[in-house]
């Protein structure tokens, strides 16, 4: 039974179908595993055990039944604490929405219960989802899998941790600049970045609408495709027969290189030579558009986040951690016709960029230029806060402002992942591609 915490949402799922795996047994080892593990209460804000109970019970009955309702019919996840759930205390990480209970769940989350999915609770995040270290001097810090001195990236830092410490086979979290792929990149798992306006953000906490995605961290890319179907009720992408052997991935020159430190590089060079040793044509490519675009992302991010909180923010500043008090109040310093005009060079860059992608099937580049960061070091030292925050969200928005999806993958190496950014609205193609290079790596 014990080997449940490890396995994959699709194992599990696979077991419930064959009747080796009961769900209200499954759930209960999760709830059990949660409660007894020594980070459980710096991983999940809170539980939801009643509903994790009484949806497994109607999770095995159908399945006893015949009646499952897909693949993950029974199997349990965690959402991170910006997913609204009905009569449940959804708090974003933030002392300024303490004690906000919801009166309806997230639309994502309505699908996943649709599904069959187990809520099993609400994971810790970085206050109002604006950072991506996952640092939470007010609510909470997760530790990193690998480290547990050191951040697990943000800001669905919760989210990541459930996984990695095999408190849930998967985590719900949300990417505006990086948050599902810098604490998937640093705990070793799978992270999927949707395209913004794919999946609907109803009763989703924003942060900055804009550019807020939802996507799930997981272990395997077969887990991330079966989760994306899920969140929007569609389709499975179909991975069947995916092979690295002849597909065309370009490594982006531009930006994404620089500052890089000798871990994540090595790691994403030894990567590189798996992949090419598989059978893919890898190419180099320079795009001056994304440096262009590169020093907007403090206009368009930190505008529209302190658009939508000023309101909140300032009515009660000192709740607030003051790094993280900062960077919104820097959306002050931003006028509508620096907004207007930084979003028409970024439309700019997007049509240039798709262009010169245009013969690939991925562009790859090292997930975070850094390892995670000491926590401590974080709190006291604000240059190195400072430093480390925005190196680390550095060639994740580079997806975030051209408009992409993507996807981190463990490369073998301790909190070191290789990145694969496709087409706008092109998740299924990036996932066969994925999915090859996993096999690849492997």
């Amino acid at each position: 039974m014990t080997n449940w915490l490890t396995m994959s949402m699709a194992d599990l799922g696979r077991g419930i179908a064959a009747g080796e795996i009961d769900p209200i047994d499954l759930t209960e080892e999760y709830l059990k595993a949660i409660k007894a593990h020594p980070f459980g209460t710096r991983i999940y804000a809170r539980l939801t055990e009643k509903r994790a109970r009484a949806e497994a019970k109607a999770a095995s009955e159908r399945a006893s039944q015949g009646l499952r309702r897909g693949l993950l019919d029974g199997v349990p996840v965690s959402w991170k604490d910006l997913f609204d759930t009905a009569g449940t205390a959804t708090e974003a990480g933030s002392a300024l929405l303490e004690s906000r209970v919801p009166d309806t769940d997230a639309w994502v989350l309505q699908n996943a219960t649709k599904a069959g999915l187990v809520c099993l609770g609400k994971t810790h995040m970085s206050e109002l989802a604006f950072s991506g270290l996952g640092l939470n001097p007010v609510t909470e810090t997760p530790p990193c899998v690998n480290d547990e001195s050191a951040v697990p990236g943000g800001s669905s830092s919760g989210a990541a941790a459930s996984v990695a410490f095999g408190l849930a086979p998967c985590g719900v979290g949300s990417d505006t600049g990086g948050s599902v792929r810098i604490p998937s990149a640093w705990n070793d798992l799978v992270g999927l970045k949707t395209t913004s306006g794919r999946i609907p953000l109803t009763g989703a906490v924003p942060l900055a609408a804009t550019f807020d995605t939802i996507g799930p961290l997981c272990r395997t890319v077969e887990d991330a495709a079966l989760m994306l179907a899920v969140l929007e009720g569609s389709q499975a992408a179909d991975l069947k027969g995916a092979s690295i052997k002849g597909i065309r991935l370009a490594i982006l020159e531009t930006v994404a290189p620089d500052e890089v430190r000798e871990a994540p590089k090595s790691a994403f060079e030894s990567a590189v030579r798996h992949l090419k040793t598989a059978g893919a044509q890898i190419e180099h490519i320079k795009a001056p558009e994304v440096a262009e675009i590169m020093p907007l992302s403090g206009i368009l991010f930190t505008s529209e986040a302190y658009g939508t909180w000023k309101d909140t923010i300032e009515a009660a500043p000192a709740k607030m951690f003051p790094e993280i008090l900062g960077r919104f109040r820097s959306g002050k310093e931003f006028s509508a016709a620096d907004y207007v005009a930084a979003w028409q060079t970024v439309e700019q860059a997007r049509a240039t960029w798709a262009k010169r992608v245009a013969g690939y099937d991925a562009v790859i580049l090292p997930t975070a230029p850094i390892l995670p960061p000491n926590a401590e070091r974080l709190v006291t030292d604000s240059d190195y806060y400072i430093t480390e925050n925005l190196l680390a969200l550095r060639n994740t928005r580079i997806g975030n402002l051209l408009g992409l999806p993507a996807i981190t993958l463990p490369t073998g190496t301790p909190s070191c992942g290789i990145s694969f950014m496709g087409a706008a609205f092109g998740e299924e193609k990036l996932l066969r591609v994925a999915a090859a290079a996993e096999k690849a790596m492997s």
